[in-house]
């Protein structure tokens, strides 16, 4: 890929690049949320690719650029983990068309990749590819899954599938409608590993500490080897490569609205366990304030 001016400009950039790391932090803990869409629509997903990509050929320069996305991706992994999660609970469906809401606003950014190109069979097979990809893995998550994993008797060989589950969660940050959340809902990891995230758990159970190492090296790996080989994806090939993005991002929306947790709402509805009529109209208010949000922001964005 030709060589990215990474340099920041001004406090205005950093402050994007930041915000946008925010919203990368909130895509591991939030099931259909993709930081990578978000990267799109604030026209720095090249960029983050291609720092990412290049972190020990230039390692000065990219670091620079990716930390205030690192520092906001630690605000809205953190925010995301002690205050949506609690939401969570208390107004599911809500909080989640809410977020929903703000993809569908922001989802022209994304179809302007192949805005006016010519619809090919190939072309629509690698849309329809992508679409059924979050789909099938949503669909995974809810029916297919065995329960929840224990993460307390850790066989050896079970950590080298934490480092394929880190590098697996990696490309979910790089992929643009990839939820790493709908990933470890899928595999029963979602919920143990977030209920391993408190002293006492760690102080009973040390080995949890491998387990995240894992991940995280795994994770790492994930991140500067396969955002080096979507870089050169999209520089040979980008308008297939976007015809295959549109699809999963559009398959990420309907996750949004179908996952684990939002079937359980469902399934409450039905059993009249929680208050149809609230719920639904809380969600919908949330929705429409969520497309406006963020149609508001890409049309901001499109002024600059």
């Amino acid at each position: 890929m030709t060589e990215l001016d990474l340099r920041y400009q001004s406090s205005k950039d950093v402050t994007k690049s930041t915000i946008l790391g925010f919203f990368i932090g909130l895509a591991v803990i939030v099931p259909g949320i993709s930081g990578s869409t978000m990267a799109i629509i604030f026209k720095l997903y090249d960029k983050l690719l291609y720092a990412m990509g290049n972190l020990f050929k230039s390692f000065k320069l990219c670091i620079l650029f990716l930390l205030p996305i690192g520092i906001g991706a630690i605000l809205g992994f953190v925010l995301g983990f002690f205050t949506i999660q609690r939401l969570l609970t208390i107004l599911p469906f809500a909080i989640m068309v809410f977020f929903g809401g703000l993809m569908i606003g922001a989802f022209p950014a994304i179809t302007n990749e192949i805005k006016g190109e010519k619809v090919t069979s190939a072309k629509g097979f690698l849309f329809l590819l992508g679409l059924s990809i979050p789909i099938f893995i949503s669909i995974s998550s809810t029916f297919i899954q065995e329960g929840n994993q224990s993460l307390e008797s850790i066989e050896f060989y079970q950590y080298i599938f934490f480092l394929i589950l880190g590098y697996v969660i990696a490309i979910t940050q790089i992929v643009p409608g990839l939820s790493a959340t709908a990933i470890l809902m899928a595999f029963g990891y979602f919920k143990p590993l977030m209920d391993s995230v408190n002293l006492t758990y760690i102080q009973n159970n040390p080995k949890i500490l491998s387990v995240y190492l894992c991940l995280i090296v795994g994770f790492f790996i994930g991140l500067t080897t396969f955002s080096s080989f979507l870089s050169s994806v999209l520089k040979k090939n980008r308008i297939y490569a976007f015809f295959l993005i549109v699809g999963l991002s559009l398959g990420s929306i309907f996750t949004i609205f179908f996952n684990p947790d939002i079937y359980e709402v469902y399934q409450s509805w039905i059993h009249g366990n929680i208050s149809f009529g609230l719920d639904l109209g809380l969600g919908i208010l949330l929705f429409i304030i969520g497309i406006l949000l963020s149609a508001s922001f890409l049309k901001f964005e499109r002024k600059q």
